[in-house]
């Protein structure tokens, strides 16, 4: 069903499938503006929008074109990617009077690459079929750096022929790109990735205040830790930051409280039980509320610092 994405064909223009030259890239922002970048140089044809003008020119500036609207973005593109914060923003742009599918040709290809709902992805997929433009959701992790360097891990829910003929575009943005079943389960992969990093950051934060309650040296520690069965890319690309309390976002906490929120209405929607998830969900929310919502996930270490009674000893 999937396959991880070789990227051999990167910047080699010739290569491209066919039917998908012209991608209009609707969403300008820390993902969005590089992934749209990366595309111009693997040699499509990018028009871009974004609400703010700085950002569209910042795209002319790669290589790109803009447009100023999502109507004429859209309007003759063979594909369509959209990269937005959240689902209403997604359906308001795709599924608006001026939207995308009201003006995109039938047979282009509608590829959502934001972190949405499963069910309004697959509502998206039904309105699509509907205007006969085939509809992907396509979330990615990997964060800016990985937007970057063009090696996301994107997850892809859709009908399979349509994948096919996304998969050039994707492997202009991912290292690991692979389809993981029918519409909307893209973003249920997604959702999970979701957990699964929440809950390893809430646990590297805890583990390096209790090293430091037990004045235990944390860069030592994290060291051999990173070598044994506790190594995650979490330990690797998170731990040093943390220790240095350099919280410039990587990925937001308000995104990751949104994100956690799909996650917990999904789960009671299908009746599974996350306990760890939902404790890790409630303290990004607590995290959000206590107005650091802009700062990187990684600042989970100030709630454990809290809860601890451990603020001053840290800030010293």
């Amino acid at each position: 069903m999937g396959r991880t994405a070789r990227r051999h064909r990167r910047n080699d223009p010739g290569a491209c499938a066919v039917s998908v030259r012209t991608i209009a890239f609707i969403g300008l922002g820390v993902m969005g503006a590089p992934m749209a970048a990366n595309l111009v140089r693997a040699g499509f044809d990018v028009v871009g929008y974004n609400r703010s003008a700085g950002k569209r020119e910042a795209l002319v500036d790669a290589g790109g074109r803009a447009a100023p609207s999502v109507a004429e973005a859209v309007a003759g593109a063979d594909a369509v990617v959209t990269m937005l914060p959240d689902s209403p923003d997604v359906e308001a742009v795709v599924l608006g009077e001026d939207g995308a599918l009201a003006h995109m040709r039938p047979g282009a290809l509608l590829i959502d690459m934001s972190t949405i709902r499963p069910d309004v992805a697959r509502s998206l997929a039904e309105a699509g079929e509907a205007r006969g433009v085939p509809v992907l959701d396509a979330p990615v992790s990997g964060g800016e750096q990985g937007a970057v360097e063009a090696k996301l891990s994107i997850m892809v829910g859709g009908e399979p022929e349509a994948f096919a003929l996304a998969e050039p575009v994707l492997d202009a943005l991912g290292a690991t790109v692979v389809h993981v079943g029918a519409a909307g389960a893209g973003q249920t992969v997604k959702a999970s990735n979701q957990l699964i990093v929440a809950g390893v950051i809430e646990l590297v934060s805890e583990a390096l205040v209790f090293l430091d309650a037990h004045g235990v040296d944390r860069e030592r520690a994290v060291r051999v830790l990173a070598g044994g069965l506790a190594g995650s890319t979490v330990l690797d690309r998170k731990a040093a930051s943390m220790l240095a309390r350099d919280f410039a976002p990587g990925f937001r906490v308000d995104l990751h409280h949104k994100d956690l929120g799909i996650v917990t209405a999904a789960a009671r929607e299908a009746g599974v039980a996350i306990p760890l998830g939902a404790l890790t969900a409630t303290l990004m929310g607590a995290l959000s509320a206590q107005g650091h919502g802009s700062l990187d996930h990684s600042a989970l270490l100030l709630q454990v610092e809290k809860l601890s009674g451990r603020e001053a000893e840290a800030s010293a």
